[in-house]
């Protein structure tokens, strides 16, 4: 495969044959193939056999996006709103000067203010009270659970459509990834039940601000998922609340429901995505695991990196109600404006707006042609329809209506004739 003679797609010969041509035993030739496939390089689908993956599974995802050429307005990124995020100079200076006093050295725990600060802040959430670990983002966590926790092969129930970070993840571990649908309230309880028959080891679900639709996770809803969870205790559960700050809609935790648990708060969403931090609480074993991984990598996460966001929550620099509203009115405002063209969307909690379409390619070229640029739902989707997504977390007022009207003549069947 590195000289080139197996190019994307071309299958492995089977593990015996491709020991003989090798002079190896069947022994070594397996563990070549199974170190292949944890790297993501081949994928196994069965009786098709083993397989050159056709692009490195860590990228596929990652590499569909947009380029919104000049004067085209940009709605693809995921971004927050940068009016929004808190100013850093004061946060930064008191984590300097706490660094000064008391200079983080090898062999330092993670800071106890910021350990508190979101001890209380999970504990009045309803999170059960657990042991608590520091990493760099909700991903830095969940990838080291991942591997800890599952094998090569294992299924695991992702939300379709779903983040394309946790997809592209699930695919560079060779894990399989099993679909379950969502609406506003995010998963649908029979899709779970489901994954769950088809023997998923574990499950990831976004408590809301779901990217790319918005759902959010509602008290009824919560119980439905938790009733399903409690009868499989053995399946790993994973859960992201990124939205803890910037949402007006309480968390219905399922953490605890299960064994083995991780619940991640990260800071990008609401303090700026250049704080790679977040605080993750999970049973003792699973911490435990997580923690062991990371002092083989990457150690801890700057206690720089802590004390800033240890200071910013505790002198309260973000208005989380000032920011939901701020969200939420762009959000129903374009939710209003589709609906006054016959298009339904999804929308009901964080920056996203999700909106169904006939054709990814087709309607993002006529919006492109119409100034617009919204992201391709083919990054978040596994089974789900074709979608865009449009971040509108820094959308103006005055955008919304035109906005609605190329989104209405993108998709109308009568297009085609006007866009050529």
């Amino acid at each position: 495969m590195a000289a080139g003679l197996l190019p994307p797609g071309s299958p492995l010969p089977p593990v015996r044959e491709a020991a003989a041509d090798a002079g190896v035993s069947p022994n070594t030739a397996a563990a070549a193939y199974r170190l292949l496939r944890e790297r993501g390089v081949v994928e196994t689908a069965g009786r098709r056999g083993t397989r050159v993956r056709p692009r490195p599974a860590s990228t596929a995802r990652e590499e569909i996006r947009i380029e919104a050429p000049p004067g085209v307005r940009d709605l693809s990124r995921g971004n927050p709103d940068p009016a929004l995020l808190p100013a850093l100079g004061e946060a930064l200076a008191a984590a300097a000067r706490a660094h000064a006093r008391d200079p983080a050295m090898y062999g330092t725990s993670d800071d106890e203010e910021l350990l508190a600060l979101a001890a209380a802040r999970l504990r009045a959430d309803g999170v059960p009270e657990a042991p608590l670990a520091v990493t760099s983002g909700t991903y830095d966590a969940v990838e080291r659970v991942l591997v800890a926790r599952l094998r090569p092969g294992d299924a695991i129930a992702v939300e379709d459509p779903g983040y394309p970070a946790l997809l592209d993840l699930v695919a560079a571990l060779n894990l399989r990834p099993v679909p379950v649908r969502l609406d506003d309230d995010g998963p649908l309880p029979e899709d779970l039940d489901r994954a769950l028959r088809a023997g998923a080891r574990a499950v990831a679900m976004t408590c809301r601000a779901q990217n790319p639709m918005g759902a959010a996770i509602g008290a009824a809803r919560a119980a439905d998922l938790r009733a399903l969870l409690e009868a499989r205790p053995d399946v790993l559960l994973i859960e992201d609340d990124h939205a803890a700050d910037l949402v007006d809609l309480p968390v219905h935790p399922l953490a605890g429901t299960t064994a083995h648990w991780l619940f991640t708060r990260s800071t990008a969403k609401a303090y700026g995505p250049d704080l790679r931090l977040a605080v993750v609480a999970g049973d003792p074993a699973t911490v435990d695991r997580l923690r062991g991984r990371q002092r083989l990598a990457a150690g801890w996460v700057s206690h720089l990196l802590q004390r800033t966001v240890a200071h910013l929550w505790r002198t309260a620099a973000v208005d989380p109600p000032a920011v939901a509203a701020s969200y939420g009115w762009r959000r129903q405002a374009l939710l209003a404006a589709l609906a006054g063209h016959g298009i339904r969307a999804h929308g009901r909690s964080g920056l996203n707006v999700w909106v169904p379409v006939p054709d990814e390619t087709t309607v993002i070229t006529r919006l492109l042609a119409a100034g617009w640029a919204a992201a391709p739902g083919a990054r978040n989707r596994l089974r789900t329809p074709p979608a865009l997504r449009f971040t509108v977390s820094t959308l103006r007022l005055d955008e919304v209506q035109p906005l609605a009207e190329a989104v209405a003549a993108a998709v109308s069947p009568a297009a085609g004739a006007r866009w050529g």
